[in-house]
């Protein structure tokens, strides 16, 4: 297979998120061949608003956040968990990247929902609830790809993930995962 890439979103804004370095030890334990690009501007994309969704008028960092989206061959999204469910952030990331309807960006694309989370559960509900919009909106959902990470701020509170070799391990599993959906024609 030539050259894979991974467009990774992150749910968390915190320039401290676990998440976030579960994102960068990813990105850089990827095998070679494997590009994993951390899109950073999902704070600056407007709430999902049909009347700016128009040609011509569609935000700047929404056209941006689309092409990136569009040029990737795979997503992994990293979410944490707020109040049960998905962060508000990464839910707008789904709306915009789901429409224009019929012409969704992320329609077909392979896509892994992984995170970390403070409580007993490493954020699995938001994990199931982002599968499940990402899914209506037309991604190829990687069930089999998971990693739910327990008690990350007792966890990394000292050690970064990519100094965790069970993490790495994990993370390894995932992005071969991606990889090997990629490698595989979907079933017809």
């Amino acid at each position: 297979m030539s050259d894979v890439s991974v467009l990774v979103l992150v749910g968390s804004l915190r320039a401290g998120s676990t998440n976030l370095q579960l994102a960068h030890a990813a990105s850089e334990i990827s095998a070679d061949g494997v590009s994993l690009t951390i899109f950073d501007g999902l704070s600056d994309i407007p709430f999902y608003n049909e009347d700016i969704d128009v040609e011509g008028s569609v935000p700047a960092a929404a056209e941006t956040f689309r092409a990136a989206v569009s040029a990737a061959d795979a997503l992994l999204v990293l979410t944490p968990e707020h109040n049960g469910t998905i962060p508000a952030v990464l839910k707008n990331a789904i709306d915009w990247s789901s429409r224009p309807f019929g012409a969704s960006s992320v329609s077909g694309k392979p896509l892994a929902v992984i995170g970390s989370a403070y409580g007993q559960f490493g954020g699995v509900w938001a994990q199931d609830e982002t599968r499940k919009a990402f899914g209506i909106a037309g991604a190829t959902i990687l069930d089999d790809v998971t990693l739910s990470i327990p008690g990350s701020v007792v966890r990394f509170a000292e050690t970064h993930p990519r100094d965790d070799a069970e993490v790495v391990a994990q993370l390894t599993a995932v992005v071969d995962g991606i990889v090997r959906a990629l490698e595989t024609p979907a079933a017809a």
